[in-house]
Formats: structure tokens, sequence, C-alpha cells
């Protein structure tokens, strides 16, 4: 049986700055005061980013590695009536192949392995575009 459970924990370093630690024990300074590292919001971006770019990689690169990998996620912040949103979420893609026929084969399935990745297989987005309920508790 697989554990299907997810956890990060995260520990304050000082106010605004908190160390994240995952199951495995890798590391991640973040926090909105630290102006040399991430802050939760970017966090999430590269999530969104990450988590279809792993997908969008994997099954591209059965054809060709690309030559060139890269993607960017943009999100307008908004505040309104006193609560902090992200609206117009858009991941863009740039991805380049070599010539010749794998790449060729790359390139074909490059927009179907995009969309496979945002309407199944990327559990980020799939899970922001869901609205799942996030619930929020004291520890005892």
């Amino acid at each position: 049986m697989t554990d299907d459970n997810r956890s990060v924990s995260i520990e304050r370093l000082e106010e605004g700055v908190y160390l994240a630690t995952n199951k495995r024990g890798d590391t991640l300074r973040f926090g909105s005061k630290a102006e040399d590292a991430f802050s939760p919001v970017e966090l999430l971006l590269a999530a969104i980013a990450g988590c279809s770019a792993v997908d969008v990689d994997v099954v591209t690169g059965r054809r060709s590695p690309a030559g060139h990998f890269s993607a960017r996620v943009d999100a307008v912040a908004v505040r309104e009536n006193g609560e902090n949103t992200l609206k117009d979420i858009t991941l863009t893609f740039d991805v380049r192949f070599p010539e010749g026929e794998a790449g060729d084969a790359a390139r074909t399935l490059l927009p179907r392995a995009i969309k496979a990745s945002h309407d199944h297989t990327c559990t980020v987005s799939r899970t922001i575009e869901a609205g799942t309920p996030v619930a929020v508790r004291t520890a005892e």
C-alpha cells in the first residue's frame, strides 16, 4: 500500500521568514520578509509551473529531450473586500526540440502533453481549479 498523504511542515526562523521541510528532509527557506527567497505566492506560482513542467517534460522527453525548456506563470494579485486572491493565472511554456524525426515527434506531442497536464495530471493546478477547501485549525 502506498502512502498517499502529502505534508510539509514549516518553522519560523524570524518574523516573516520560514523554513519548510518535507518528509524526505529537504528544506526551503521562504517568506514575505525574506528578500533573498521566494514569497509564499511565488512558491504557489512555481508549484503550478513545476507540476506541469514535470508532466510535459517526461511525456515529450520520451520522443526527444528538449533543447530548451522553460515555463512562466503570470497572475494578477487582487485585493477585494479585504481578501487577497490571484486572478488570470496563465502558464506559458517555451519548449524547443532539436531538428529531426525525434524532435518533430516531440513537437507534435507537445500541445497534447500540455493539455493532458492541465486537464488531468497536474495535481497543483487541478487542485486550484477545483477550489479545494483548506481547513485551518490550532494544534491541540
